[in-house]
């Protein structure tokens, strides 16, 4: 015999009885309710579903607040310490972690050796277990120190929702209070089948994955801040780590029609335990959304957040912008005005996000123009009243976006990750900025220098973008070299500004109804478009101009003065350039590369 069998042999011999293959056992579709174990977090519905339970005959096993709620509703319950003869302890830390309760759940009834051993011990099978966890995302996201975080971390609760989801073939698991009237029907109707009890089983295990990821980042996080805080001790100048590990819990939220193509499956999802985002987003009007609009979404609602309070608009497609604009005098109609103006052609079935209020009169600047989606943090009923008559058009109200945290990107294999790029550089304040070329800018100027530099960091690189009066006036995006991006935004600045929207661009009412574009002067009236917009604007790179050529396009255009991040090697010669065409040029020292 060969080594290699015999340790195959060996290997079979040790292993457990308890751990043999199950093949061939048959689970029976239904198992009636006779006995639940109820212990939950979040109360919600809580005495509707014991109720339903207690007129159904259930035995309900409670633990300590929840056992408390079903009594004070005048419901039997069994408080689990009668089930384990041992009390609730360590300040509740030990309440269910009993033979006495985990042998009831485990049992595999399908196997009278299990059935034998349950008699024995005199355990009592468990039917149903509902359990929710400690809120402990809640907690990390309220700020709380770390050993009030640490108490939130539920070790019981997921244990029993592991052995109840194990025993699916037998018991049904439920986490959310939202499959509750599942739980009240079920019982009604003589237990849950075999494929409800899977289809739970599923969801559990889910929970309990991402409730594990919640937990395990967040304490890698809180060694890369430990190891962060000792290099800053010892004066190391090694960059610090990200997390060791990190992990990321997704839960399905609906299925799209497709994805970027038809023939792509899709769904959106998130994060585990979150709420609030794009993807949260409470939709009060319009149809479905795609996967194109919620990635075009995203991307137009950071961009109408990165300038601070300043209300802002931001007009994206396929995730450039097509524009952006704040108002001074916190208009928001104002706002959209001048970020539609930058480039009414590519608006033309985009997505509109601003930080502000939807208002009656930026609503019906909206309203002739075809757009995807509209989202703000709040909308004015007579808002939504002008915009509802578009039956397609998607309103959503979206919070502010989460600035800080990590990004993932999948490539085969895994991912790479990072810090999320938000504009608290050192950099981003002009006052860290330095003067390399012509004369300084006063405070007008400079805050239109800071108004692009704000703005170009939610353009696709390589980026260049010019501004004028707190608007983009010319977007040159995603080009693989920095004088394309230049001409290109020079181009769509000078072109642009006096076009209608999208498809309606001949001016045509038939037309304009049909594809249900706008004509610029509705939206922008009289003092909209000039001619040469470059002239007079100032520009914005996302990165260092690698030579002065594209600097040049710029300063052939007009352009009155530059902010770019600086750092090539040939600085000198785009600084010369500037010098000599009295060009104000200052230098960030900082970058916003978006790929």
């Amino acid at each position: 015999m060969s080594p290699s069998s015999q340790s195959s042999q060996s290997a079979n011999q040790t292993v457990p009885t308890a751990h043999v293959p199950t093949e061939g056992l048959v689970s029976p579709d239904r198992f009636p309710v006779r006995r639940a174990l109820v212990s939950v977090y979040d109360k919600t519905g809580l005495v509707p579903l014991a109720r339903a339970l207690a007129d159904a005959g259930v035995e309900i096993v409670s633990t300590g607040s929840t056992a408390a709620t079903i009594a004070a509703a005048g419901l039997a319950v069994t408080p689990v310490e009668e089930v384990t003869g041992f009390p609730e302890c360590l300040e509740g830390r030990v309440k269910t972690l009993h033979p006495a309760v985990h042998a009831g759940i485990l049992a595999d009834r399908r196997k009278p050796d299990h059935l034998d051993q349950l008699g024995t011990l005199g355990v009592t099978p468990i039917d149903l277990v509902i359990v929710n966890l400690y809120p402990f995302t809640d907690t990390v996201a309220s700020g709380a120190p770390f050993d009030a975080c640490v108490e939130q971390i539920d070790i019981g609760g997921p244990t029993m929702l592991r052995a109840a989801a194990k025993n699916h073939p037998a018991v049904a698991v439920v986490t959310s209070p939202e499959r509750y009237d599942d739980v009240a029907a079920a019982v009604r109707e003589g237990g849950f089948t075999l494929a409800a009890r899977r289809r739970l089983a599923a969801e559990a295990f889910a929970h309990t994955a991402a409730y594990d990821a919640a937990v395990s980042t967040w304490l890698a996080g809180q060694v890369e801040t430990d190891a962060t805080d000792a290099a800053d001790e010892t004066g190391s100048d090694e960059p610090t780590a990200l997390p060791a590990y990190v992990g990321v819990g997704y839960e399905r939220l609906a299925s799209l029609r497709y994805g970027e193509n038809p023939h792509q499956r899709a769904a959106v999802y998130r994060t585990a335990g979150a709420s609030g985002g794009v993807a949260g987003a409470r939709q009060l009007h319009g149809k479905a959304m795609s996967y194109n609009n919620y990635t075009d979404t995203d991307a137009a609602v950071r961009a109408a957040y990165d300038h601070g309070e300043a209300v802002t608009v931001a007009v994206v497609k396929h995730a450039n912008p097509c524009g952006i604009a704040v108002s001074v005098a916190g208009d928001v109609a104002e706002a959209h005005r001048k970020a539609h103006a930058c480039d009414p052609v590519s608006a033309y079935g985009g997505v509109i996000a601003t930080n502000a209020t939807v208002t009656a009169e930026m609503a019906r600047q909206i309203k002739p123009i075809f757009t995807e989606v509209v989202a703000a943090p709040a909308f004015d009923d007579e808002a939504v009243g002008i915009l509802s008559t578009k039956k397609n058009l998607r309103l959503l109200v979206v919070e502010a976006p989460q600035r800080e945290g990590y990004e993932i990107k999948q490539v085969s294999g895994g991912a790479v990750i990072q810090e999320r790029d938000v504009l608290s550089a050192d950099g981003d304040d002009p006052a860290t900025w330095t003067l390399a070329a012509g004369p300084a800018a006063d405070d007008a100027l400079l805050a239109e220098l800071a108004f692009a530099w704000r703005s170009v960091r939610a353009v696709r690189s390589n980026a260049v973008l010019l501004a004028q009066g707190g608007a983009t006036v010319g977007v040159g995006m995603g080009q693989v070299n920095r004088v394309d991006s230049c001409k290109l935004a020079v181009e769509r600045a000078n072109t642009l500004g006096a076009r209608s929207t999208g498809d309606a661009a001949n001016g045509s009412q038939k037309e304009k109804g049909t594809v249900g574009g706008a004509d610029a002067s509705e939206v922008l009236g009289d003092s909209g478009a000039w001619p040469e917009r470059a002239r007079g604007a100032v520009a914005a790179s996302d990165a260092f101009f690698p030579f002065a050529d594209g600097l040049q396009v710029l300063i052939d255009a007009g352009v009155r003065a530059v902010v770019q991040p600086g750092g090539s090697i040939r600085d000198q010669e785009v600084i010369d350039a500037a010098q000599a065409a009295g060009v104000t040029m200052y230098l960030t020292g900082t970058r916003h590369f978006a790929h």
